[in-house]
Parts: structure tokens; sequence; C-alpha cells
């Protein structure tokens, strides 16, 4: 404001001395006149030389104060850019159901979490009181590094909890890639990560219970595949196709689970399927072709066993896999004899491509309940994913879409089934009313 007011303080002094200076230049023009031509002429030229001298000077004082004027708001800006700003609250872990636990250093790259949203921290006793101290019955499952434990929280949620003996570096690694990618990703054929934890050399993972187990246990358990019917077969198959394309395509950078298999497919009260396990997975692109070599065996495609050529149609290849499972009701691998296996895909794949014989191979508690339409498109499907060559794959979009007609809308498809009257036997007598 002070640069404004000497601005027109200038103008007022230059503009009051003009007027003052003509005045006198009016009385004493006489005066001139009579001192002659020559003095007035020198007269003139002074008073010239002076407004000259007067605008210089006031235009360079408007300049300096224009420039002190900007140099006060670049000072002024500079003070307010870094002035602290406050931090947003955020939720506690007490909002979010969980308690608070501490972290232990090694695993203080966890702390990186997830664009969605962060990892809730589990308190270990609250872990501990909700197994009833790990009780061996309350085991779910098993796998490389621990067990997967049903627990009861304080809130009487039922949730499942992974342990994870973190002693070597390759499980210490494996959980936190998991709850780092799992963090990131909500997706209803994929598995929800509840919360988790450190306590001494073991971490643990919370997820959400899946009350009819795997897959794996569905089909090669005690029920031998009894509770699974055709179409209940399909949406499974369906709905682990929906996970692995959701991993494939919409995350960013793509996700490659890398141990795709009928034990990493969980079930939920009513069957619908959760891809899960992703301790192994890796992003597209991230030193592929420099990571150790993971899988198990049976699910491992050719290209990733032999040259560790690991590509999205690795999974393409592990779904087809268990598209055969779910077909045929058989394991991955079966021995022969004591030092003999045979994979399903060797097995099944001269037989899978024969129409006559296809439905003798089919798993025995659905055979005959399916249109035969419908048994031949989907082999022709797994046929195609389990294909050694990598490039005759089809990508994990086309086999969803492949699956979509065959399953009833109900189940998350589009195939309306018809009710078909029973058929009468000619020989039996007409029922009496």
């Amino acid at each position: 404001m002070w640069a404004f007011a000497s601005f027109f303080h200038f103008i007022f002094i230059f503009l009051f001395g003009i007027s003052e200076k003509e005045e006198a230049k009016r009385e004493g023009t006489k005066e001139r006149q009579s001192t002659g031509i020559q003095e007035g002429r020198e007269s003139h030229q002074m008073d010239s030389h002076k407004k000259m001298v007067m605008a210089l000077i006031v235009a360079c004082s408007t300049l300096v104060s224009i420039l002190l004027l900007l140099l006060s708001l670049w000072i002024y800006r500079r003070k307010n850019s870094y002035k602290p700003q406050k931090k947003k609250p955020q939720s506690s872990d007490a909002e979010k159901g969980l308690t608070l636990g501490p972290f232990l250093g090694r695993f203080n790259s966890i702390k990186m979490f997830g664009k969605k949203g962060s990892v809730s921290l589990v308190d270990y006793k609250i872990l501990e009181k909700a197994t009833n101290n790990f009780l061996e019955s309350n085991i779910l499952g098993e796998g490389g590094f621990g067990c997967v434990y049903k627990a009861r929280m304080e809130d009487n949620l039922l949730v499942a909890v992974k342990k994870l003996d973190c002693g070597s570096q390759d499980a210490v690694r494996e959980f936190e890639n998991e709850v780092d990618l799992l963090s990131k990703i909500q997706h209803p054929n994929i598995i929800s990560l509840l919360g988790c934890c450190t306590h001494c050399d073991t971490g643990f993972i919370v997820y959400e219970l899946m009350h009819n187990g795997s897959l794996e246990t569905q089909l090669h358990g005690p029920s031998r595949g009894s509770a699974l019917t055709w179409h209940m077969r399909m949406k499974i198959a369906l709905d682990a196709a929906r996970g692995l394309e959701y991993l494939h395509e919409h995350c960013r950078p793509p996700v490659i689970h890398r141990d795709l298999k009928s034990s990493n497919i969980l079930l939920d009260a009513n069957f619908n399927a959760k891809l899960s396990d992703f301790g192994l997975a890796v992003a597209d692109g991230a030193h592929k072709n420099n990571i150790k070599l993971s899988g198990t065996l049976g699910y491992v495609a050719p290209e990733y066993l032999l040259d560790g050529k690991l590509t999205d149609k690795s999974d393409v290849y592990a779904f087809g896999v268990v598209l055969l499972e779910l077909l045929l009701g058989r394991r991955p691998v079966e021995k022969l004899a004591r030092s003999q296996c045979q994979s399903i895909v060797t097995w099944a794949m001269p037989q899978l491509t024969d129409r006559s014989k296809l439905p003798n191979i089919v798993d025995p508690v659905i055979k005959d309940t399916m249109d035969l339409k419908h048994l031949y498109q989907v082999a022709a499907v797994a046929v195609l994913c389990v294909q050694p060559e990598p490039s005759y794959r089809p990508l994990i979009t086309d086999v969803l879409h492949s699956l979509v007609p065959l399953v009833p809308v109900e189940l998350g498809g589009t195939l309306r089934v018809t009710q078909t009257a029973p058929s009468v036997d000619p020989a039996l007598p007409p029922a009496s009313c």
C-alpha cells in the first residue's frame, strides 16, 4: 500500500509543480516580452528541461514501487508455503474392530500399506485368546510355513488366522508380500484381509472365514465331491476365473498369482469361490525372470518349470488343471507306483479330445448330469488352457467369456435352466385319480 501512496504523491507533486510554473509563466509574460526574444527562448528551454527531469523521476519512482510490491508478494507467498499443514485425523484401529499391536524391526517394510487403505494391526493376545492358544483342534489347514486356525474374536466374529513361522527370509518375504498385495486388492472373488500381527519370529494374517473350506477338500476329501453338482462346479470355475481376470486385467501393475491350485480356492457358506494365498504372487514386470522357481507340482506351467519364464499364461495353465479337477474328480498328480507319478494333463489329454471317451472319464459324482454340449465345451476350454506352448493358451478373459453361458443365472452366469418333465415309462399303467 505504501508503494501506491508514494506513486500518487509523486504524481501530485508533478502536476502541482507544472500548474504553478504555468501560472508564474503567465504573470511574467509581459516582463519576458520586454526583455527580448533571446531571453524568452532561454527560459523556455530551462522549463522544458525541468519537466523532462521531473517526468524521469516520477517514472523511476513508479517502477521501483512496483518492483518492491512484487518482491513483497513473493516473500509473503514463500513464507506461507512453508507453513506446516495440519495432519488429517486417521481412524484408529479400535474403530476398525482390531487392536493396534507393535511391529518388530525386521518387519518394518510391511508398514508400506496399500493405496486403498491401511491394514489393521491385531494384538497378539487377542489372537491367542481367539484361537484358544492355537489349539490343534482349531486347525483348518496347513501350508509350507505354518497352519491356518479358526478363531472367534471378542465381538463373536469368526475369522481365519494364518500362523507363519518367519524364521527364514523366504517366509518373511511371503508374509510381507501377501499383506502388501491384499491390502490393495478388493474383489468378491479374492479373499479379504482383515488384519495382521507379528510376535517374536511369527507372523499372523487374519482373513474372513470361508465356511466350506478349500476346493481341494471338497473334491478330494471325505465327501469326494458329493456336495458339488455340475452347475456348482461351473460356478466355482467361473468365480475363480473372475478373480484371476481381476489380477491380470484390472490391477496396476498386473499381478501373477503363481500358486493357483485347488487348495488355494476357498469356498464360503454359499460355495462362492475366492482366491487365496498370495505369498508367492508377483507384479507383472517386476524382475520375473530373476525370481526363485516356486509353485506346486502338477500346476506349474512347463515353460516356467523348464526355463523360468513366468507370464499371466502360467496362471492360465494352473487354472486349466483346476478345471480338469472339477471335470474329472482326480488329483493333479497321482502315483502309479512307488517311484512313478502321472499328471492329470498327461493322462486326460488323449481322451479329452475324443467325444466317445470323454463321458466315461468324467467324475462319477456328476456323470450324466449335464448337457453333453456343455461338457464338450468345458473340455475344449481345459485343453486350450493346458497347452504346452504359452502362446496357444487363451487369455483368462476369453476363458471367462466361455464359462459364463454354462452357469445358471441364479449362480452368476447367463444360462436359463428349463425344468423338463420326467419321462414316463409306457409299460407302467396310468396313475388313477
